[in-house]
């Protein structure tokens, strides 16, 4: 009778084992990157475009710093530039009639060159005013307003959820067992729940002695956002 009741609650106990040998192991689903927004360069935010929930793509412009005074620089570079390209231009005949001597003409196209380093120069500090999304993914967290402050301390965050990421900690028994390459069957926590494919792109080679486990991270596809990150799972392989 004893051996019975041990052998029945050794079951209860034990993983379901699937069908490769393998029991279902417990997980995580993670954003593959959470981007952290500041600024480049200290200043006061004239807009933010994005808020909470927006979904966001690379290049996209999240917020602008007020930039009056760059945008004034930038304009009188240009005007340079013109200047420069006009007094060119009618100094071009005195060159071939030889009216003006080599060192002339090498100082007006020096100044040429100069007025358009000056224009780079002036769009690449406008530009800094400008922050712009280095991910596709879906805003997380914004705690920056128009008319507020910024330097590098984020302001703005951005979770890329396609692909997600799926954490594993694996017993140090089925080291070996599980490759870079695998597939296996993920099988989110309810409500959510259905089943999705992962594919295995990390196998940690260091065991960690304390808990004996090791580290498994699968690549999980989700183009249409459809699965939340955060959730518990069950990855079976």
């Amino acid at each position: 009778m004893r051996q019975a009741f041990v052998l029945v609650l050794f079951f209860l106990l034990a993983p379901a084992v699937h069908a490769g040998g393998m029991p279902a192991f417990e997980g995580l689903i993670e954003p593959r990157e959470i981007v952290n927004f500041g600024s480049q360069v200290p200043g006061i935010l004239e807009k933010v475009y994005v808020e909470r929930g927006d979904r966001v793509s690379t290049g996209q412009v999240l917020a602008r710093l007020k930039s009056g005074v760059e945008a004034a620089a930038l304009r009188s570079a240009e005007a340079k530039v013109d200047f420069g390209q006009r007094k060119s231009q009618r100094n071009e005949e005195l060159t071939k009639k030889k009216l003006i001597s080599v060192h002339e003409k090498d100082e007006i196209e020096t100044e040429l060159q100069l007025a358009r380093l000056q224009v780079s120069e002036a769009r690449e500090q406008l530009e800094l005013r400008v922050i712009r999304s280095t991910v596709d993914g879906v805003v997380v967290k914004r705690t920056g307003a128009p008319g507020g402050y910024v330097g590098e301390e984020p302001f703005l965050t951005v979770a890329r959820i396609d692909p997600l990421n799926v954490e594993l900690v694996i017993p140090v028994q089925f080291i070996g067992a599980i490759k870079e390459g695998m597939t296996a069957k993920i099988l989110p926590d309810e409500p959510v729940g259905g089943e999705y494919e992962a594919r295995v792109v990390i196998v940690d080679k260091v065991v960690d002695a304390a808990s004996g486990t090791f580290g498994v991270r699968l690549e999980l596809p989700n183009p249409k956002l459809a699965l939340p990150a955060g959730l518990k799972c069950r990855a079976l392989f």
